[in-house]
């Protein structure tokens, strides 16, 4: 194994790290802040991160365009910024309060599983094969798996279950209405004008929605906000696009399915939670979903191991649109977008 190779491992480690464990900081937060408040708190601090950023690259390019100059571009920040970082979030954080930390990166794993059904009802000449429509069913039956619904019982791990595939829902129709916008924006301003309309579309939710929850900051809680800000969301974002131009969109979209087990053992390890088993059977078979809707991908993708590595172009990271653990590859070349 040489550097290259063992840097690109070191960083997917760290990934699934910053990500798996980013579900454990928004159980510690939510003891301290209202939810919908919580996550708008978390993209503003990010959003101006990515700005300061974004400033620091276009200092060294007097071309670089750091902000929308068309309505396209306005176009897109506002879709993604409504869906992807505002009813996205707003549904995870309140959707946590209900269940465990793993649960909640259990159900989210499903997002690529999710997407390929919009993709099939908007986008032209997209085709669900029997293969993959049998995979999205299994997916639907692993979240039901984990929900474990009960008749007559509208408990809080159904209502929590229900609002985190909401948000997995929000996220993949997000992904796939923003794949055929065009946009003259570079990848970092574009995130970082995302975070910020998501930032708003979050304040604007956290004030007309009640909650129980005072405003308390402990010191547990706000070091919580400052690592989902700043390395959940913009350290995880830019070790994510690295990696993307390194091993390309299909390799690094596996980090879906680690960040599920890192999240349940890190719940483990610092919150005290319990995994019961039939989480660990949903995960599984919505991990056998995914590899039954991505199996055309993946039987493409061991074949091309067997060939000299080579690297995507540069211009690739322009195609693709992150969100933390969710990441949805644009392919603006063919008529076929994938969510890997």
């Amino acid at each position: 194994m040489n550097l290259s190779r063992y840097r690109n491992t070191a960083l997917f480690a760290l990934l699934a790290l910053v990500w798996g464990t980013s579900f454990t900081a928004i159980e510690t937060g939510l003891e301290a802040f209202p939810p919908i408040l919580f996550a708008a708190l978390r993209y503003d601090i990010a959003s101006v991160a990515m700005f300061a950023y974004a400033g620091i690259v276009g200092l060294r390019r007097a071309d670089y365009q750091w902000r929308p100059t068309t309505r396209a571009d306005l176009r897109i920040v506002a879709v993604g910024g409504l869906l992807v970082f505002g009813l996205h979030f707003a549904l995870l954080f309140v959707g946590q309060r209900y269940v465990t930390s793993g649960v909640a990166a259990v159900v989210l794993s499903l997002t690529p599983v999710v997407t390929p059904i919009f993709a099939f009802v908007l986008l032209p000449n997209e085709r669900l094969a029997p293969v993959e429509a049998l995979g999205v069913l299994l997916g639907f039956a692993g979240v039901v798996v984990i929900a474990r619904p009960s008749p007559g019982a509208l408990d809080g791990t159904l209502v929590g279950v229900g609002l985190l595939f909401g948000s997995a829902v929000a996220f993949a129709l997000g992904a796939v209405l923003t794949q055929r916008m065009p946009t003259t924006l570079p990848t970092v301003p574009l995130q970082a004008w995302m975070m910020l309309v998501g930032a708003a579309v979050l304040h604007a939710m956290a004030a007309v929605v009640p909650t129980n929850t005072p405003v308390s900051p402990t010191p547990a809680a706000l070091a919580s906000l400052g690592y989902l800000a700043l390395a959940a969301s913009v350290g995880g974002f830019l070790v994510y696009f690295d990696l993307l131009e390194r091993l390309g969109p299909n390799e690094v979209s596996l980090v879906n399915y680690v960040v599920p087990a890192v999240a349940t053992f890190a719940g483990w390890l610092l919150l005290g939670e319990s995994v019961a088993p039939q989480t660990m059977f949903g995960f599984l078979v919505i991990l056998a979903g995914f590899v039954l809707l991505k199996s055309a991908t993946l039987k493409r993708r061991v074949v091309a191991l067997r060939r000299p590595a080579r690297s995507i172009p540069e211009s690739s990271d322009d195609d693709t649109v992150v969100v933390d653990k969710n990441a949805y590859y644009h392919d603006r070349e063919s008529t076929a977008g994938s969510a890997d």
